[in-house]
């Protein structure tokens, strides 16, 4: 699983789908795979954040992690923690 908690915030991991197009944020998707209540066949979910990069250092392709925090704006609810592999 892609995710875990620190005290009561939430860390993920995910790939950089857009950056450069906001000045400070980047766009991350989260790939988690649950199984069917019912039929117990699994399938990926996937989710979109928000997140702030301060440095403006994170690329499209990135895989990251980042850290769930205050509100920072309108949509932004997380920060970059660390890049954990450039994309290529």
């Amino acid at each position: 699983m892609s995710q875990f908690r620190t005290g009561d915030r939430q860390v993920v991991k995910g790939t950089v789908v857009s950056a450069g197009k906001m000045e400070k944020t980047v766009v991350v998707e989260v790939v988690t795979l649950k199984a069917h209540p019912v039929y117990k066949k699994r399938f990926r979910q996937t989710r979109r954040y928000y997140a702030h990069d301060e440095a403006n250092q994170c690329g499209a392709g990135d895989v990251v992690r980042i850290a769930e925090t205050r509100p920072l704006s309108r949509l932004k609810r997380w920060r970059l923690l660390e890049i954990v592999e450039k994309a290529r």
